[in-house]
């Protein structure tokens, strides 16, 4: 859902398909679909709504609401609690959110260039504020992110052949 924070914008904002392209993943879950649908993710099961209160099963993808600070600790929490998947995030390295769940990563991708994401009529966006950051949980993860292409990989480095 949520790319990035503006005041006063809609916090529905979703993920381009070359992105997932770029991965050559196929989740077992969707954490945070939109209402109306996933767009281009491609997973088996997809939750819209109550997902922090559901149990997450497999590989996820999370690309959660990211609204207020509280929330982004919820859900990264939740991700990292869980510990297989990847989640897109607004790479603010200086907000405290991002200091205390990105040393959890095995592995990050700072995406470049900035990722345009899709509005829910499915016109492109300009270019948000902020970059992107993929964060890597698990083996799994982390080596989808370093043979993806989309930016610079720093962290662990996974020993899951590509």
């Amino acid at each position: 859902m949520a790319a990035y924070e503006k005041a006063g914008e809609s916090d529905e904002w979703y993920t381009p398909k070359y992105i997932f392209d770029a991965l050559g993943e196929t989740f077992n879950l969707d954490v945070a679909s939109p209402p109306e649908g996933p767009r281009h993710v491609p997973a088996n099961s997809f939750y819209s709504e109550k997902s922090l209160e559901r149990e997450w099963v497999g590989f996820v993808w999370m690309n959660p609401p990211f609204g207020h600070q509280k929330q982004k600790r919820q859900w990264l929490a939740k991700f990292f609690e869980h510990g297989q998947g990847i989640a897109l995030v607004p790479d603010r390295t200086s907000a405290p959110w991002f200091q205390e769940f990105a040393p959890r990563a095995d592995a990050i991708c700072w995406v470049a260039p900035k990722i345009k994401f899709e509005r829910p009529d499915g016109t492109r966006g300009d270019s948000p504020g902020t970059g992107t950051a993929l964060l890597a949980a698990g083996p799994r993860a982390a080596a989808a992110l370093d043979r993806c292409g989309l930016g610079m990989v720093t962290g662990q480095r996974s020993a899951v052949p590509a």
